[in-house]
């Protein structure tokens, strides 16, 4: 099958390779557990140029950032239970990840201690192994149409609607109020929040995902 030609800032899809080896991260829980019913999902959406800026040359984050894999365009921070008003959190799990179940999303997820934390924090409270919550999160991602972000930049007036519209555009059916945006305290954009109910299916989301208002001004930073 020929492949597509890349995007711009999505080189996940197209120039990322999967580690042949992962050295498995130590993770240590920051809180007590909180094992509350699950009401409904946030998968999480990094805006990858943004948070490389101040992390281009640090070791940790040279995966992401260094642009040796490509360039990341979106990038999946994490698939998050909700509880209503509350969040599940740390639920005991006698489960670790596998090295190669941790390398299996690293073009969506560059970071091994990422991935590792997210099913130590998250996935423990809604799934008993750790290779059903990463399947899961891939479902979600895989089931997505990204945006050109890059020429999303270069529009006039680009606000928080903008990115829910073009989100839209890419994603017919996806309801503009089931899309967070978050926004630093300059404006740019840095990270989307896409919120499902139980059964993953798109829903409205609550005041505190939701993030910037549509007017709200934004600006995409391009990694130049």
């Amino acid at each position: 099958m020929t492949a597509l030609p890349a995007a711009p800032l999505a080189a996940q899809h197209y120039q990322c390779s999967l580690p042949r080896s992962v050295q498995m991260p130590r993770i240590t829980p920051e809180a007590s557990p909180r094992p509350l019913p699950v009401t409904g999902y946030t998968m999480a959406l990094s805006w990858s140029p943004e948070f490389c800026k101040p992390r281009k040359g640090q070791a940790r984050h040279a995966r992401q950032c260094s642009g040796r894999e490509g360039m990341f365009g979106l990038v999946v921070h994490g698939l998050w239970p909700e509880s209503g008003r509350s969040w599940p959190q740390w639920c005991a799990s006698q489960r670790q990840p596998q090295p190669r179940e941790i390398a299996a999303n690293m073009c969506i997820s560059p970071s091994a201690s990422l991935i590792a934390r997210q099913w130590a924090k998250h996935g423990t409270c809604m799934a008993k192994r750790p290779a059903t919550y990463f399947k899961v999160t891939r479902i979600l991602w895989e089931g997505l149409r990204i945006p050109d972000f890059d020429r999303i930049s270069r529009e006039d007036g680009v606000t928080a609607s903008t990115i829910r519209t073009r989100f839209v555009d890419a994603n017919p059916g996806w309801p503009r109020e089931a899309i967070g945006v978050k926004l630093n305290a300059r404006g740019w954009l840095e990270e989307l929040r896409l919120c499902y109910d139980k059964r993953f299916m798109p829903k409205a989301c609550d005041r505190a995902r939701f993030g910037a208002r549509n007017g709200a001004q934004a600006k995409i930073w391009r990694g130049l």
